[in-house]
């Protein structure tokens, strides 16, 4: 990658460099992917951890009078209600975001989001205060909720526009790695607390302790996260925002207003999209261990263990994935991961009906990978969907208004189809159904990876125009 200091300095007014040229230095830039990944990691640790506990413990220290699986069911039910506060988190991180700026919103993100995690390792349970406790868990879910819907679009944004667009697929898949790495760094944790205390004492006390070590996360990200710039991309979008409100041009349009009215069909097809990868990845990841646990009776260390294996090699693929969009596409490689994963559920439970740990490690990681195929390009694919200037509003309503249909019920859908047919079959039909809807959204989009974010009017202009002109931008459609 070429440096920002690399090509002599342009003439006085020229374009700082041309579209298509990296917009920072590669230290700046990996310091910025740094900061994305940090923040992503302690986001997802934070919401995973969650997802594992409701698994584990929540029926019986929240929901105790219920039998096992209901109180899964009514333990999966908080877990559902984090996803119906992202959307929440979507539209007003996604307005603040495009209005003031990426960072601000990310540090804001962080902070409530490990502060309700940590809150939550606090929290006294259904034999202290009744039924008291799960309105406080439910509470705290919300928060959670909340605060992660706005952090994955302004994350994945933060690098995309920073970022080489000619490996912008690569560089914007790091932050997705935070998904795995969160992933197994929440599973790392409960596995060895499993493995080290008992259950009587793990039921006590022990699952607070990764809740409580998420403030001493929160203080790691954001002393990586204060220490980066703004998006030059965004800067740029509000200096020639700022530039037609002093020649009196009319005041832009709310952000949320502008993606519905100019990009209503990309959000369509961004919650397409999201529905294989997100649902298969709660069945892949939570589902598993009620799986596991309930239906095969197999100990919770098996699960933990497989999803950890699993995750690690997870994390290590998606910078692959999202390195081979650059040189296929985004389409074609989402489309691998979508159909990987239909094709490949109906095995994911012969295997871990086989009760064999190795077969169940293989069952999951084989999953994940697909996954990843899905995941790696989702980040530069939803950021070149939509205009700078309603970015953060247009990637966050995409990803997150999905998640409310895909991921938030999935688990509990998996675990009710279970238990009403005794077997997997359903629960295979079931993400099925999600991957074929992905692939209509996908056969539904145009391929974006030559277009150019920093672009003036159209976001659909391809790496290599030549830039336009002050007096061509202004005959250019301009971006609301």
């Amino acid at each position: 990658m070429v440096s920002a200091s690399s090509s002599p300095e342009p003439p006085r007014g020229a374009p700082s460099s041309p579209p298509g040229a990296p917009a920072a230095g590669a230290g700046s830039l990996r310091r910025i992917v740094a900061a994305s990944l940090v923040g992503t990691t302690i986001e997802w640790y934070d919401f995973f951890l969650y997802g594992s506990a409701a698994a584990l413990v929540f029926n019986k220290l929240f929901f105790p009078d219920s039998d096992p699986l209901v109180g899964t069911l009514l333990a999966f039910l908080t877990y559902a209600v984090g996803f119906a506060a992202r959307p929440v988190g979507a539209l007003v991180f996604g307005h603040y975001g495009d209005r003031v700026g990426r960072k601000k919103l990310l540090v804001i993100s962080l902070l409530m989001m490990g502060g309700a995690t940590f809150a939550i390792g606090l929290l006294p349970t259904h034999a202290t205060v009744g039924a008291f406790a799960p309105v406080l868990l439910t509470t705290l879910r919300l928060v959670q909720g909340f605060a992660l819907g706005g952090e994955w679009g302004g994350a994945v944004l933060l690098v995309s526009e920073h970022g080489d667009p000619r490996r912008r697929g690569f560089w914007a898949s790091w932050p997705q790695t935070g998904a795995p790495a969160g992933q197994l760094l929440a599973t790392g944790v409960l596995a060895a607390l499993t493995a080290l205390l008992s259950d009587g004492a793990f039921e006590s006390w022990g699952w607070r302790v990764p809740f409580l070590l998420s403030g001493l996360l929160v203080v790691v990200g954001l002393w990586v996260r204060l220490a980066v710039d703004e998006s030059p991309v965004f800067k740029e979008a509000r200096a020639r925002a700022e530039a037609r409100k002093g020649r009196g041009s009319a005041a832009e349009e709310l952000p949320l207003l502008a993606v519905l009215r100019h990009h209503w069909r990309d959000v369509l097809v961004a919650m397409g999209a999201r529905m294989a990868e997100n649902i298969s990845f709660y069945v892949l990841t939570a589902f598993l261990l009620v799986y596991l646990t309930d239906h095969l009776d197999l100990s919770k260390q098996t699960g933990l263990n497989a999803v950890l294996i699993a995750s690690a090699v997870h994390f290590t693929v998606i910078p692959a994935w999202g390195a081979l969009s650059d040189r296929l596409g985004r389409r074609p490689v989402y489309l691998i991961g979508a159909v990987g994963v239909g094709a490949w559920i109906f095995p994911f439970f012969a295997l871990l009906d086989s009760g064999d740990f190795g077969l169940i490690t293989l069952a999951v990681t084989v999953g994940l990978v697909l996954h990843g195929a899905m995941y790696a390009p989702q980040a530069a694919f939803f950021s070149e969907l939509f205009a700078t200037r309603m970015r953060y509003s247009g990637a966050s309503i995409g990803a997150q208004f999905s998640s409310v249909a895909a991921g938030a019920p999935a688990p509990m859908i998996a675990t009710a189809l279970l238990a009403e047919y005794d077997g997997s079959a359903m629960v295979s039909v079931y993400v099925i159904a999600a991957a074929l809807l992905t692939v209509v959204a996908l056969a539904c989009a145009s391929e974006t990876r030559e277009r150019d974010l920093a672009t003036v009017g159209e976001p659909a202009a391809r790496l290599g125009d030549a830039a336009p002109s002050p007096a061509e931008s202004s005959r250019q459609p301009v971006e609301p």
